[in-house]
């Protein structure tokens, strides 16, 4: 699909991942709708830093599902539709099970499920059934690594990811005779500011040589394979998982 011209929401891109996959599709000529939940500066940071135009920044917590409704509408609204859906929104949260109380343990399973999965699969539906009404359109979805080897620390996150996965191949079987292909590129561990702490600690050189490599990925990585995928990718790698881990996990 050619993207230039195109609109593309980018859902998490005051930072992180998130912003860098806007700057790479803000270079290859997109519109790109960036969203964020709670830091609107730090939107507007990302905002600046996009090249071509025009962009716009869109507030919205996607794990309320009339929120998700509304960043939908106002993007439409505002920027005329949407071309590429970006699923890369997510929170990560601690909650081993031998050492976090119930309550605990519940909230940290409503708040990643409501994030991770049920706000992408609301968007998915959102921005697909609009996507089919014109010359249909790309979602590509950020799941992780871990939805194959494990979250021991945090289950559900590993959960939520895997939950992402099965959706997106759903959706893109539902959809492709209408033009709407759907992706998933799989990171492990990336050098964002959400990781550094992990990455600057006691067990960061661990991290880094689980990978051949000898280091986790820089975010610029990711964001080339996302966009690969929502603008070169051949039609017929719908319903594909991209694993962007540096050889660090493989699947059989």
């Amino acid at each position: 699909m050619e993207i230039s011209g195109k609109v593309a929401l980018v859902t998490g891109s005051s930072r992180g991942i998130g912003r860098q996959i806007a700057r790479e599709l803000a270079a290859k000529g997109a519109q790109v709708a960036v969203h964020y939940r709670a830091d609107r500066e730090a939107a507007q940071e990302t905002l600046v830093s996009l090249s071509g135009g025009p962009h716009a920044v869109f507030g919205a917590d996607v794990a309320d599902a009339d929120s998700a409704r509304g960043l939908v509408e106002g993007v439409t609204r505002e920027m005329g539709g949407i071309d590429v859906l970006v699923n890369n929104a997510a929170v990560f949260e601690a909650h081993p099970v031998l050492e976090v109380d119930y309550e605990g343990w519940q909230d940290a399973w409503s708040r990643t499920m409501a994030t991770n999965l049920l706000g992408p699969a609301n968007l998915s539906f959102l921005t697909a059934r609009r996507m089919m009404e014109r010359d249909g359109g790309r979602v590509v979805n950020v799941s992780s690594r871990g939805a194959f080897r494990g979250e021991p620390e945090t289950p559900a996150y590993g959960a939520s990811k895997a939950g992402l996965n099965a959706m997106s191949q759903s959706m893109a079987q539902a959809l492709a005779p209408y033009g709407v292909f759907f992706y998933v590129v799989a990171p492990g561990f990336v050098e964002t500011d959400m990781a550094a702490p992990l990455l600057s600690g006691p067990v960061g050189d661990s991290i880094r040589a689980q990978s051949p490599l000898g280091r986790v990925a820089d975010p610029e990585e990711v964001a080339r394979t996302v966009v690969f995928l929502a603008s070169e990718a051949p039609d017929f790698m719908t319903g594909a998982i991209v694993d962007v881990n540096g050889a660090s996990y493989l699947r059989s």
